[in-house]
């Protein structure tokens, strides 16, 4: 497996090697041992699966607080999205800062986002599916938010307020000067 470092060391971009032949491919896109050779490790305990049927549908920023904080895997198996992890981790060098990741089923990247990071995609082709794996469980009561286009964040998603499908919940997250339950 391929790492690739970011602007931020504690997210990482990895590349599974994909061994191909007349038939198709074969890819080993988790292996503990292989993260933890990364520097990574992460338990996981639950896989969640998301359809966007529209380019442009934008979730995020999401994370969730202690007992319930999650790491997270990225990855997307039809589609493509611009991928973003903000540090919230209150006293960190890079708090506010961002990274962003293109992940699409052509380059067979994966994003390793740790705690202490709101995460968050935009579609960037229809019918995009995503595949994520989580250290925790979910858990509404630990869930917290982010505004997606808050101005001191200066995240380029590529579409406007108006392009950007947004849930009604995503729509109410707080600037990160106002959140709550911050790192």
């Amino acid at each position: 497996m391929q790492v690739i470092e970011t602007a931020i060391p504690e997210v990482k971009v990895l590349v599974p090697k994909q061994f191909k032949d007349h038939r198709g491919f074969f890819s080993e896109v988790y292996s503990r041992k292989a993260l933890a050779d990364a520097g990574i490790r992460a338990e996981f305990v639950q896989d969640n699966h998301s359809l966007s049927v529209e380019k442009g549908v934008l979730r995020g920023l999401h994370y969730q607080v202690d007992p319930m904080a999650q790491d997270k895997l990225i990855r997307v198996v039809r589609g493509a999205i611009l991928d973003v992890a903000v540090d919230v981790r209150r006293g960190s060098p890079t708090f506010g800062q961002h990274v962003t990741a293109l992940l699409s089923a052509d380059n067979w990247r994966q994003v390793f986002v740790p705690v202490g990071f709101a995460h968050g995609f935009v579609t960037l082709e229809p019918n995009t599916e995503v595949l994520y794996k989580v250290s925790a469980f979910y858990s509404p009561q630990h869930e917290r938010g982010v505004r997606w286009d808050d101005p001191a964040l200066g995240i380029d998603w590529g579409v406007r307020g108006a392009e950007a499908i947004l849930s009604d919940r995503d729509r109410r997250h707080p600037a990160l000067a106002d959140a709550q339950d911050l790192f």
